[in-house]
């Protein structure tokens, strides 16, 4: 993805920098809790002599711990926590700590602090045209406000693989623990220690795929846990509510998009498990999917490989490409889906399913930023070229488009050309052409800068579709340096309720 999420893989080997938080979701368990063999409280010593599935620093996973939450949690009080979650993770996953992870917890407001600032401003430009290709974070707003804003609402703790640590947010003043969150985030540390993570991918799409296996299991695991304290482990119940979470702007779209791996991914993950068990799950740390359409639709993955695109430049001097690598970003499947659920146009049932007749069929595309420095602050350009499985499927997303321009009230001063009114946020001019399965849109500040961003060949929207747009540099979800957990999106909503209407 192009912006601020967060991005989680660094250089090092095998070390994944993901984004600034995996979050935390407390969603619907899609399966029944599977638990491995392992000892029973009658045949198992109290303090054994060699670790143990299932035990860890001096805690088997059903034994008590000596807390009292009303009052926050103190450090050794914590640390028993911890101990405890631990054995508890493993006991559901089946898979072995190798050492302890320090947790740390920090105020929400402290948390906020540490995601205030910007990074690179080339990077930040270049990202901010990507989002706005998906009409999710306008012109006059910069991603990483937006990115900032939304997790700084939704952020409930985050692991970071650089430092092997965790970090909790708390939204009281007193230090508390969400047991869900503090599960999600030592699957994290499970998960770096048994597979590690590698290299972070090269577009936003593929971030979003990738990251469907890290959530998707973390959430798994979290909603068997979840289970477990309702019917018969001891747990500490859920820290209450401040509202203060909820203070600041709320990107509704952007947390749509972000929040892909945390439901799709996690029906991803268990749809794996049911054929091949946890062992396949394993297998998947090492054969992520490629795209975000092979963790939405049952039976693409592996097989349905999305098309590599690229766009011939064919700006005038007076616009350019940024210097940037990659050029290009590949939005995918999840995100077309979130710009047109967002800005109403389509109706789903089932918000967190990331099915929709405009975004299927989607088979690659390819966003291409482009500067000026004749452009005003803020006003940019961009090409973005999309190749669908079918012509049908190309006209669902054209029409849908469109239709998306017209409730902009935007006017058509030639075919194929709409002004999106200057008083609108995304108040520009669009060139939007399909040419078979392929369609290519055009962005500009003006009707006159359309050609010069890229002009048309033979009157149509021509060029090759075929070619590749990676690099080893990660731009869709922006730098974050961590795994994140987020608020139930069920509790995030409600929780902004009434302080923002609409997305």
């Amino acid at each position: 993805m192009s912006t601020g999420s967060q991005s989680r893989r660094s250089s090092q080997s095998r070390s994944r920098s993901r984004w600034a938080a995996l979050a935390l979701v407390a969603l619907v368990v899609l399966a029944g809790c599977s638990v491995p063999p392992g000892e029973s409280g009658d045949d198992r010593p109290a303090q054994p002599d060699d670790d143990r599935l299932g035990w860890e620093g001096g805690y088997w996973y059903d034994d008590p711990v000596n807390v009292t939450p009303g009052d926050g949690y103190n450090e050794s009080e914590r640390a028993a926590l911890v101990n405890r979650t631990m054995a508890r993770v493993e006991r559901i996953r089946g898979l072995e700590f190798n050492h302890s992870v320090p947790v740390e917890v920090i105020s929400r407001e402290q948390y906020r602090r540490n995601r205030s600032g910007g990074g690179d401003p080339t990077h930040e430009a270049w990202n901010d045209q990507v989002w706005e290709s998906l009409f999710l974070v306008p012109e006059d707003r910069g991603v990483s406000d937006s990115f900032n804003q939304t997790l700084g609402t939704s952020v409930q703790g985050y692991y970071s693989p650089g430092e092997d640590s965790i970090v909790l947010v708390s939204d009281s003043e007193t230090p508390t623990v969400d047991r869900a969150t503090l599960a999600h985030e030592l699957v994290h540390a499970l998960q770096d220690q048994h597979f590690g993570f590698g290299p972070y991918p090269d577009t936003q799409d593929r971030q979003l795929a990738a990251d469907s296996v890290i959530e998707g299991e973390a959430n798994a695991i979290e909603a068997r846990y979840t289970n477990r304290c309702e019917d018969d482990w001891s747990c500490i119940p859920p820290p209450e509510r401040s509202g203060s979470g909820s203070n600041g702007e709320f990107n509704r779209g952007v947390f749509l998009t972000i929040f892909t791996p945390y439901t799709a991914g996690q029906r991803f993950v268990e749809r794996v498990r049911a054929d091949g068990g946890w062992d396949a799950v394993d297998d998947l740390h090492e054969a992520e999917p490629n795209s975000t359409e092979q963790v939405i639709h049952e039976g693409d993955y592996p097989d349905e490989a999305p098309v590599n695109v690229t766009v011939p430049d064919r700006s005038t001097d007076e616009w350019q490409r940024f210097d940037h690598d990659p050029v290009a970003d590949v939005v995918g499947e999840a995100s077309i889906y979130a710009m047109f659920l967002d800005n109403g146009v389509v109706s789903v049932e089932d918000r967190y399913g990331y099915r929709s007749d405009p975004s299927a069929g989607w088979g690659g595309d390819a966003v291409v930023p482009y500067r000026s420095d004749e452009a005003a602050a803020g006003e940019g350009a961009y090409v973005w070229r999309s190749v669908w499985d079918t012509e049908r499927d190309a006209r669902q997303f054209v029409d849908a488009y469109r239709d998306l321009l017209d409730a902009r009230n935007a006017t058509t001063p030639r075919e194929s050309v709409y002004v999106v009114p200057e008083g609108d946020p995304y108040g520009d001019a669009f060139r939007v052409v399909r040419d078979g399965k392929r369609v290519t849109v055009v962005n500009a500040p003006t009707v006159a800068d359309l050609e010069d961003v890229h002009g048309p060949t033979d009157g149509s929207a021509a060029g090759p579709a075929n070619g590749t747009t990676s690099s080893d540099d990660g731009p869709g979800l922006g730098a974050a340096a961590a795994l994140v957990a987020l608020l139930a999106a069920s509790a995030l909503l409600a929780a902004t309720a009434g302080r923002r209407s609409g997305g």
